[in-house]
């Protein structure tokens, strides 16, 4: 039964559920071909159809590995939406041929990457394509050259961007036909920077949503033992017992959630009950005070 709900991206769309499977760390997962499909099959009766890929992730393997299980199934693909992302290049293993890793968003490297992710993943069209981080030498005329070239071709629906400034946004969508249907960016209780900096205020102005990566802040929350992240713990177990969540991974998802710019949520774990206690996320009614004592635990100090 579907207890997340799809939710507009963008005024134009796409939609996307609310809460996102993540899928960088499945090289790490050890499942076979049909455990990964059975996973996909259990995030998807949840309502959780968007998945998250990139490129760079395990130098293409994980692409490649969901591509084997979704052939199991290929009738899944309708039932899915495919984000992926393009332009970190890494240094070759075998040959070394690249001496370090570097931003590429060069038409032909675009092009090259976009291809290759659909063999990968065995699809003839990805939901949505991202650019993975800002290129220093980004040329904005030619990244719109790709995204028209793939958009004509029928490979890519939509496009969007990856950790970029409100600027960097601006930059590109001024070059562009349609709009930038998402930014993914980092957000969680540790650190605030695209809530401080305007990358949020942006995407709220657009009707933009975020896609917020590590809202776990990488695991640190529960693992840190600075006085930042001891205060947290502090805060969100407070507020375990007064929303009667489950844990305090659940509070941390209702927080980022209740934003006003209205992100979607990126889950990490391949543990279907990791992704079960996200979900419970969606039914807690955090209130503005208890958000911010999140915020004021995580600064140390109170409002100005």
């Amino acid at each position: 039964m579907s207890i997340v709900q799809k939710v507009l991206m963008a005024p134009q769309g796409p939609e996307f559920s609310q809460l996102v499977q993540g899928y960088w760390r499945l090289g790490e997962w050890n499942m076979n071909a049909q455990a990964r499909l059975t996973f996909l099959k259990e995030h998807v009766e949840m309502g959780i159809s968007t998945v998250d890929h990139a490129a760079i992730y395990d130098a293409g393997n994980c692409e490649t590995l969901f591509g084997e299980a979704l052939k199991l199934d290929p009738a899944m693909r309708a039932q899915i939406e495919i984000v992926s992302k393009f332009g970190i290049n890494g240094i070759a293993p075998a040959t070394g041929e690249k001496r370090v890793s570097h931003y590429d968003s060069s038409k032909q490297s675009i092009l090259t990457s976009t291809e290759n992710s659909l063999k990968r993943l065995g699809v003839e069209q990805l939901d949505t394509l991202l650019v993975h981080r800002p290129d220093f030498l980004m040329d904005a005329d030619q990244v719109a050259e790709a995204f028209s070239e793939l958009k004509q071709s029928g490979k890519v629906k939509h496009f969007g961007v990856s950790n970029f400034t409100s600027s960097q946004f601006d930059l590109l969508q001024s070059r562009l036909d349609a709009p930038l249907v998402t930014n993914q960016v980092e957000i969680n209780p540790i650190n605030f920077s695209v809530l401080e900096d305007g990358t949020c205020d942006q995407l709220q102005q657009y009707r933009v949503r975020p896609m917020a990566w590590s809202c776990l802040a990488g695991g640190g929350i529960f693992s840190e033992q600075t006085d930042q992240a001891r205060r947290l713990r502090g805060a969100l177990t407070e507020l375990t017992d007064e929303l009667g969540a489950n844990s305090i991974e659940q509070v941390v998802f209702a927080w980022v959630l209740k934003h006003p710019s209205n992100p979607v949520a990126l889950i990490g774990s391949g543990k279907i009950e990791r992704v079960k206690e996200a979900v419970g996320a969606l039914a807690l009614q955090m209130n503005t005070e208890q958000w911010y004592r999140v915020w004021v635990a995580s600064k140390g100090f109170a409002v100005p």
